[in-house]
């Protein structure tokens, strides 16, 4: 094992010795001393949060501040404020002026977990900060300076959201300089054992209790098991284990009724290029959110141009008319029972329209069926949609679900 990969596992109490995680801390050692944007990928549960400590620990900046960010952790409407700050009075409760995350960590790293949750208008600031160092905070008109190195992460497939236009192409390849993927439990099997005994240890250690254990049959099945969770499921399942089982050594037959058999996993981030069956799903529920963008759009300008043409002839109206009437006739399958209205009279009122094609509404109704269809399991629910856990509660909490 290379002298410098021992020491970093010492100093971050890491375990495991599969080569392709090596080669992951092995590249960011490399890249630690240089300035330049990292993008860490990876599934939930993988452990990326480690690899921007291991670089900003081993760069010239270590003596700087290391702040990380969780983007989807933060609410659409204040993460501008949160990230670059905010003038007195620049929105209601701005009682005072404010600092934001990028001027706080003036020569040092910021880390933003989740970066594939950031608000597009959010994404367009950032890639500013990238460019030349230049921000503005909310309410102000003054650009202000910042020297920051950084690091993202994300368990998305970037591609595939900037190919639905949910995330720029631009901030991607100025993010993506350096790529580090953390792999999956289930490509690190020689792993699988070693971080068992480790949470299982701790656990005893920590309550006092003797140390549950595995024979070999047990240790096969776990090596074996696909463990979509990664690590933080491995180590809720053996502290499940340590409390729930009375005996300390556990064969395969014991452990039977706490895993789920296998399923077909492959790792949410992958090549555009990869199988993208298991999406088609997802596929129809993005088209059909943005085709009901697109259409709210339409009706938005045609009732601008009401507005505006109030004395307009009747060839125009019954323009507008026939554009609605399509529509009505494209949604029809989707069962909007509002359209009725609007294909009956022939006329529009915008408030009526906001509401009644609001794209809320229809994220409102796709997360309670991801619930219900998952049988209220949020980790699955948010892997149907698309979305991280962080998100998914984060819309549960907005919705009141």
């Amino acid at each position: 094992m290379n002298e410098n990969i021992f020491k970093i596992k010492q100093r971050f109490n890491l375990v495991g010795n599969s080569s392709n995680f090596e080669r992951a801390l092995e590249k960011a050692l490399r890249v630690a001393n240089t300035n330049i944007s990292i993008l860490v990928t990876g599934e939930s549960g993988t452990g990326k949060d480690v690899i921007p400590k291991i670089i900003h620990e081993n760069s010239s900046r270590k003596h700087g501040k290391y702040i990380a960010v969780n983007c989807g952790a933060i609410p659409e409407g204040t993460i501008d404020s949160e990230l670059f700050g905010h003038e007195k009075g620049a929105f209601t409760g701005a009682v005072n002026k404010r600092s934001g995350y990028f001027e706080a960590a003036n020569n040092g790293t910021i880390f933003l977990d989740e970066i594939g949750d950031l608000p597009l208008q959010t994404q367009v600031r950032l890639l500013r900060v990238l460019e030349n160092g230049e921000f503005i905070k909310v309410g102000s008109s003054i650009v202000e300076k910042t020297n920051v190195r950084v690091i993202a992460a994300t368990n998305l497939n970037l591609v595939e959201a900037v190919e639905k236009s949910k995330f720029r192409e631009d901030l991607y390849y100025r993010i993506n300089t350096v790529e580090i993927n953390m792999p999956p439990l289930r490509f690190r099997k020689e792993d699988i054992h070693i971080f068992f005994r480790k949470f299982a240890s701790d656990f005893s250690s920590k309550n006092k209790i003797p140390q549950v254990k595995l024979n070999n049959d047990a240790v096969e099945m776990i090596e074996n098991h696909n463990w979509p969770g990664n690590i933080r499921q491995l180590k809720n399942f053996a502290e499940k284990l340590s409390i729930v089982e009375e005996k300390r050594l556990l064969n395969s037959a014991d452990l039977k009724s706490y895993l789920r058999p296998n399923s077909p996993q492959t790792s949410l981030v992958k090549s555009s290029k990869t199988d993208n069956t298991q999406y088609s799903d997802r596929e129809i529920l993005y088209k059909i959110l943005f085709d009901l963008k697109n259409d709210l759009n339409d009706l938005k300008k045609i009732t601008l141009d009401l507005i505006e043409d109030k004395n307009s002839n009747i060839d125009f109206q019954n323009d507008n008319a026939e554009r609605i009437e399509r529509i009505y006739n494209k949604n029809r399958h989707l069962n909007l029972s509002e359209f009725e209205n609007i294909k009956k009279e022939k006329t529009i009122e915008p408030e009526f329209i906001e509401e009644n094609l609001s794209l809320q509404d229809n994220e409102y109704e796709m997360i309670q069926k991801a619930l219900e269809k998952n049988n209220g399991k949020r980790k699955f629910a948010a892997q149907e949609l698309g979305i991280s856990e962080r998100t998914l509660y984060r819309k549960l909490k907005q919705y009141d679900l």
